[in-house]
């Protein structure tokens, strides 16, 4: 999944924690299928999964990027029936580096 964006206030800037920025998460699962059947019932739940890292971004503020990261991770690897996950991205567009920075 890419482009997964949601308002965070994570950061050790204080105008980062005050007002807050969108972040944008790529994430790539893994999955382990039981069976060939066409039947959503034995692949992720994409949308489920994307209400559950929006959650991820807009919840407890944390100070480094890589902590979101490995929050998000944690998140992938919770949803049946994922296997792997890697977080490709989770970077902000605005961060005070400006456009040199790509995380």
């Amino acid at each position: 999944m890419s482009g997964v964006r949601a308002r965070g206030f994570h950061g050790v800037f204080p105008e980062e924690r005050r007002e807050g920025q969108d972040f944008i998460v790529d994430v790539e699962v893994q999955i382990e299928r039981q069976s060939a059947e066409d039947d959503l019932e034995t692949t992720v739940d994409y949308g489920g999964l994307a209400e559950a890292l929006v959650a991820d971004i807009e919840g407890e503020p944390v100070n480094l990027i890589e902590t979101l990261a490995s929050r998000l991770l944690c998140t992938c690897l919770a949803a049946p029936p994922v296997r792997a996950a890697t977080v490709h991205s989770a970077r902000n567009p605005r961060h005070p580096f400006g456009s040199r920075l790509r995380m």
